[in-house]
């Protein structure tokens, strides 16, 4: 997990930009210090040696821990789809629950004895139906629904690396999921998660699934984030409505009145995800772009004034690369390119939909 290009790209994004421009990572790697001076950084990026690559690929291996990379046989389909899909996943587990159609459960740390109660229902419903479930190993609702499918099939994404489960208290947890499921994550071993680290994790269960069931959460629940992962990613969401006096309750209820599909027995999630089941959506395609005639090796540096343009249409508030195409008058290539060179150099974050803003 730790290879050249896994240790020095910001984002996912960036990754699939680097390569769909430079046409391979060979090509992108050899690129990088040229992009980050021309963004602005200051020394080159750091690539590590092919001996901490192999040191890694190694340790893996020795806690049976397969790296699947994007576009191979083995990465989950649906992953694959979503705008930000990582370059690289470890796995550990029976792979094939990565094949089932998958539903996530999530829900609230502090679950109620009503919520747990609900999501092993639903869950042992999920089973019977020929679902696997996926959530984040978390205390509460999450723990409940990986505990109810733990015969048939659960996937548990991981915030950090594998050798640094969170939280600690269910490493006996993970050891009964990987007896017949399966467990996930983006990061390298070692990895001590951090508090941004688990929005990321969100996004990796909604990818995953066909769609989220939200079981109980407060108005500023983490799981209201995949709700709108969920969304962004075209998923269903479900919800399980709860008593308005019972602050848990307040985040579900809330969806249900954007539009989520409310749910009181699995039959509702079934009706939904029925149509959809076994029909899976082309991924999705690079975007034409005339330029593309150039080939994707050639390295396209955009002029000054053209740079000067685009840098100044950014700010710290999120805008979006459509709107910085239009407003600066160049290509959608070279408006890509100054982006690239902006995050190499540290300079840029990306956001959802398509958004970006200077750090």
């Amino acid at each position: 997990m730790t290879c050249g290009v896994c240790a020095i790209i910001p984002g996912p994004r960036t990754f699939r930009a680097l390569i769909n421009h430079f046409g391979g990572a060979r090509a992108a790697l050899e690129a990088l210090p040229a992009l980050a001076r021309r963004g602005g950084g200051g020394a080159a990026p750091h690539v590590i040696s092919r001996e901490q690559a192999e040191r890694e690929i190694e340790a893996a291996e020795k806690l049976d821990i397969a790296l699947v990379a994007v576009g191979e046989a083995d990465y989950p389909r649906r992953l694959q789809m979503i705008d930000d899909a990582p370059p690289l996943i470890a796995v550990r587990g029976r792979h094939a629950t990565l094949a089932m159609p998958i539903v996530a459960i999530v829900g609230s740390r502090n679950a109620s004895a009503a919520g747990i109660k609900l999501t092993q229902r639903i869950v042992h419903g999920l089973s019977e139906a020929g679902f696997a479930t996926v959530s984040g190993l978390a205390r509460g609702i999450d723990a409940a629904a990986h505990r109810a499918s733990l015969e048939t099939g659960t996937i548990a994404v991981l915030a950090g690396g594998h050798d640094r489960i969170y939280p600690a208290e269910h490493v006996d947890l993970l050891d009964d999921i990987l007896q017949a499921g399966v467990a996930l994550t983006e990061m390298p071993l070692g990895w001590e998660p951090r508090a941004r680290d688990f929005p990321r994790r969100n996004r990796l269960i909604s990818g995953l699934s066909l769609g989220v069931v939200i079981v109980e959460a407060a108005k500023r629940s983490g799981s209201l984030i995949t709700a709108r992962l969920a969304l962004e990613q075209g998923r269903e969401v479900f919800a399980i409505p709860g008593s308005p006096l019972d602050p848990r309750a307040e985040g579900t209820n809330s969806l249900i009145k954007q539009g989520a599909t409310p749910v009181t027995e699995t039959a509702d999630i079934v009706a939904v995800l029925a149509p959809i089941m076994g029909i899976e959506p082309e991924l999705p395609a690079r975007e034409p772009d005339p330029a593309d005639s150039e080939g994707p090796a050639a390295v396209l540096e955009p002029v000054a004034d053209e740079r000067k343009r685009i840098v100044a249409l950014l700010s710290p508030t999120p805008v979006s690369i459509d709107d910085l195409i239009r407003l600066s008058h160049t290509s959608p290539r070279v408006v890509r390119m100054v982006l690239l060179e902006l995050e190499i150099a540290g300079r840029l974050e990306r956001h959802g939909a398509g958004l970006v803003s200077l750090m």
